[in-house]
């Protein structure tokens, strides 16, 4: 295996770095002093739907017994797909989210899934990593040594699972490619053969059982995005540390959701994307042929679970989570010179198309283009199409604590608000590691990107409703009327209506399509408002809507007002704005409605 220069030079190899990471022993142990420290969640529990496909020998020799055949081809069937029709790009992306570097000069996945702030922020917040003006932000999400970013390990669930991993020859009698460790990795002994029979005779696998994998070969990063120096970038196929470390569940899938949840709760307001790259990191590990999609979706909830520890800790989420909050933010105002919310509107978002527009069996071609479709992929990556193996129609199963993943999102909120939140935007119930019901809840169905995305609506006594997810997450109370009607001539006055605004607050009454601001309206000490509004006299005839909006530019409302305009009167033929000429050529009067 090929080290890199700067690697050797700090005394830390690439192997030792994987060796490390999938067996699960974070390099740099956090430091004590939080209450979280010394609670983590079990992931063997937390992961234990497992055992409803595959039973290890319980000897850690990634032998064992295939409980559900269906499911698990269905795992071969997706991970031989994903790795099969990953673009070029797609591919050195992988190599490049399987990067591990514990030195000054290095990244890893805290680095990578910056993408999903955006072209022009993650250029900042990587800046301010490398530089060193991020200190709190550093030693939070850092991959190796940060207080979130290597919370949990994954060591003891792999120990326990034991499951070989996909690119592994199925064949004891198969010959290892050159280069590889050839005593550690032998196929004599490290091998799928317990899948054989599980595999034989499947379009995704060879006449003797082995899985349809192709090795992304090594390639040097030059591109200095992530680091000022030239990155050599190798997957670790032949070292001891990938090829007997089990499959399950990810521990670089683990480490970016880790980041990646880190990163979208210190800065909310891009988090449907951030958690979307982040969901790229993991399903990248398919894509390099190390990992199935059931281990994929282990790490993410290892990773859900590792956060909404540390936010439900409250000395650390004072101590610890706010102000590295609190100095990102500042950070990237001040570096892109705006507000975060103009910075964001100025630049490009995160993007990406993996399989070069294919869409992958039972599935979408997983293309990310905007907030929507951010959502739409990571909701898909969330159970990967996988054929239901427990039961349906149950009703939500939020774990306890993971309301506090949703902080600052919705600050404003109750934990029960927030709950209500993640129970309504949460997959269904049956998919594989579905433990709905059980004292854990369910990680698995956890729609975090839906819910950081979601619109609100907090009635009168308290109760919440998502009335819409995948645009900026907000909470609206304001239900807006047209005491006359909602039809209205152009030119006239529009009689509105509001209740359920903030007391005393004053909202931009705007006309769409096309925006434009026609009025304002003041909410009193209720929260009601009423006044009207007069339509341009130009607005074209047709459907539009009225919207109620805040000092911040966000709908203060559950739903804009439609309204219909009706054209102004042709000038020079005789009649008075405001009237109608009747057939005996009397002038009456015109009531807007």
């Amino acid at each position: 295996m090929r080290t890199s220069a700067r690697a050797m030079a700090t005394g830390v190899t690439v192997a030792a770095i994987a060796t490390s990471l999938v067996i699960g022993n974070p390099l740099t142990a956090n430091a004590a002093g939080y209450p979280s420290d010394d609670a983590k969640p079990d992931l063997i529990s937390l992961l234990s739907g497992y055992d409803s496909f595959w039973k290890s020998s319980g000897s850690n020799d990634l032998h064992g017994t295939v409980v559900s055949g269906a499911t698990l081809a269905q795992n071969d069937e997706l991970t031989s797909w994903i790795n099969q029709n990953a673009t070029k790009a797609q591919q050195f992306t992988a190599l490049q989210d399987s990067e591990y570097k514990n030195d000054p000069t290095g990244y890893d996945q805290s680095s990578t899934v910056g993408q999903g702030l955006g072209d022009a922020l993650e250029k900042i917040y990587l800046q301010g990593r490398q530089s060193g003006a991020l200190p709190l932000t550093e030693a939070l999400i850092n991959s190796n040594t940060g207080t979130t970013g290597a919370y949990v390990s994954t060591g003891a669930a792999k120990t326990h699972f034991s499951y070989p991993r996909p690119y592994l020859p199925t064949d004891p009698a198969a010959t290892l490619p050159a280069g590889d460790d050839q005593a550690s990795c032998n196929p004599a002994t490290v091998n799928a053969s317990s899948l054989a029979g599980n595999r034989t005779g499947k379009a995704w696998a060879d006449a003797k059982g082995n899985l349809t994998i192709t090795r992304v070969p090594v390639q040097t990063d030059t591109t200095h995005e992530f680091s000022p120096s030239d990155v050599v970038l190798d997957a670790g196929y032949g070292t001891k540390g990938i090829c007997q470390g089990g499959s399950y569940p990810s521990g670089h899938t683990t480490t970016a959701y880790q980041a990646g949840i880190t990163l979208a709760t210190l800065v909310p307001e891009l988090a449907p994307e951030i958690l979307a790259r982040a969901s790229e990191n993991g399903n990248d590990r398919i894509v390099l042929g190390v990992h199935y999609p059931l281990d994929i979706m282990g790490g993410r909830m290892d990773g859900e679970a590792a956060l909404a520890a540390r936010w439900s800790d409250t000395q650390f989420r004072t101590q610890v989570l706010e102000p590295a909050r609190a100095e990102l933010t500042k950070y990237l105002e001040a570096q892109c010179g705006n507000t975060l919310a103009n910075c964001i509107a100025a630049e490009k978002p995160y993007q990406n198309d993996p399989y070069g527009g294919k869409a992958m069996p039972g599935g979408t071609a997983q293309v990310v283009t905007d907030r929507a479709s951010a959502v739409e992929v990571y909701r898909e990556r969330m159970d990967y199409g996988f054929a239901k193996t427990g039961a349906t129609g149950l009703a939500p199963s939020v774990p306890t604590g993971a309301e506090n993943l949703l902080l600052s999102t919705f600050p404003t909120l109750t934990d029960a608000q927030r709950t209500a939140v993640l129970a309504q935007t949460e997959i269904a119930s049956g998919d594989p590691l579905d433990q709905s019901g059980t004292a854990n809840g369910s990680w698995e169905r956890l729609d975090l990107a839906a819910a950081t995305s979601a619109t609100v609506h907090v009635a009168a006594d308290g109760s919440v409703k998502v009335v819409a997810t995948g645009g900026t997450a907000k909470v609206v109370s304001g239900v807006l009327t047209a005491p006359n009607g909602t039809t209205v001539r152009a030119g006239s006055q529009l009689a509105l209506a509001a209740t359920g605004l903030t007391a005393g607050a004053t909202y931009q009454v705007v006309l769409h399509s096309d925006p434009t601001v026609v009025g304002t309206l003041t909410a009193d000490a209720t929260g009601a408002a009423t006044g009207s509004v007069t339509v341009p006299a130009g607005t074209t005839a047709g459907a539009h809507t009225v919207d109620l909006v805040d000092a911040t530019g966000a709908s203060a409302l559950v739903d804009p007002l439609a309204i219909t305009v009706t054209a102004a009167p042709v000038t020079g033929t005789g009649t008075t704005p405001g009237t109608t000429t009747a057939p005996t050529g009397i002038h009456l009067p015109v009531v807007s409605g």
